[in-house]
């Protein structure tokens, strides 16, 4: 029609309506970017939390531990507060927190006391000095009431275990003497899982009702694992025994964690198998019948 001028388009309208379409495309994009930013930000947030998590959750499997984790050297000065592990059902226990081949029980799983009342019966069981090492260390023993355990046959049972050539006598330096009475250096004691909790927390460590602990002057043996082993201990449970007084003991003469020296090696007494053998095979012993120490690095 003449006079009349059309868009370039040839359609009435059509740049304002391309321009609309234009904006809201532009502002779908704006907000898609937004949107992506909020799910980054949200991202990066769960990581930084994950991270401070794992920090403030400590060592794991590693164990509670007051003070040096390890004290190195040929003539350790002992630290009193060590601990096999913690469990976190490890976690000793053992703590505790295990995988792995689980070693073989009795008929009938023992019974465990959970809560003992906290009463002691002293063994009066007493016994020669064993080792020719010059540090004579007088031990006793005494087992919570209601726990099971006569404390005479325990106390023979610890007796014997550090009397073994593959203990601590081993080292030259250290001897072991059975005791019924004061003076003594220290005591082992055989206790339910919560008394074990409240003894090792005096020493400012979290057992979790799995493992065992050194602290003050106590080797602290958990009921649980003294009646029913570790899953990661192949064998039976009298040689599991050996290991937590060979491991406690250890820590109360002066030995730090130690870790696997190498696959099918011998996991040394002072590794804390019950959270796993890292390729090592179980071991209850400091040294072989050779008088070889049966060692590993240092867990620092």
């Amino acid at each position: 029609m003449p006079g009349t001028t059309l868009p370039s388009s040839g359609v009435p309208g059509s740049t304002g309506a391309r321009g609309r379409r234009t904006a809201r495309r532009a502002a779908r994009r704006r907000a898609h970017r937004r949107r992506r930013g909020y799910v980054l930000f949200a991202l990066a947030t769960a990581c930084t939390l994950g991270v401070a998590a794992l920090n403030a959750g400590g060592r794991g499997g590693d164990g509670p531990q007051a003070g040096a984790a390890a004290t190195k050297g040929q003539e350790p000065t002992p630290s009193p507060r060590r601990t096999e592990g913690r469990s976190t059902p490890t976690q000793e226990e053992s703590g505790s927190p295990e995988t792995g081949n689980v070693s073989p029980k009795p008929s009938g799983t023992p019974k465990v006391l959970q809560h003992g009342n906290g009463q002691f019966e002293t063994a009066q069981a007493s016994g020669k000095v064993y080792g020719k090492g010059t540090r004579v260390r007088r031990y006793m023993v005494k087992v919570e009431q209601g726990t099971g355990i006569a404390a005479d046959e325990a106390a023979r049972e610890i007796e014997r275990i550090l009397a073994d050539e593959r203990g601590w006598t081993a080292d030259g330096r250290d001897a072991f003497q059975l005791v019924s009475r004061q003076p003594y250096d220290f005591l082992i004691d055989i206790v339910s899982p919560d008394t074990t909790d409240r003894i090792c927390a005096e020493g400012g460590l979290d057992t979790h009702g799995e493992v065992n602990c050194d602290v003050g002057p106590k080797v602290v043996v958990n009921l649980k694992r003294w009646l029913t082993g570790s899953p990661e201990f192949t064998g039976p449970v009298s040689e599991y025994r050996a290991l937590i007084i060979n491991h406690e003991v250890g820590h109360r003469i002066g030995h730090g964690h130690e870790t696997c020296p190498g696959p099918g090696r011998p996991a040394p007494a002072m590794m804390q198998q019950i959270y796993g053998l890292k390729g090592c095979k179980p071991n209850a012993w400091p040294y072989d019948s050779e008088g070889h120490y049966l060692g590993g690095p240092q867990v620092p």
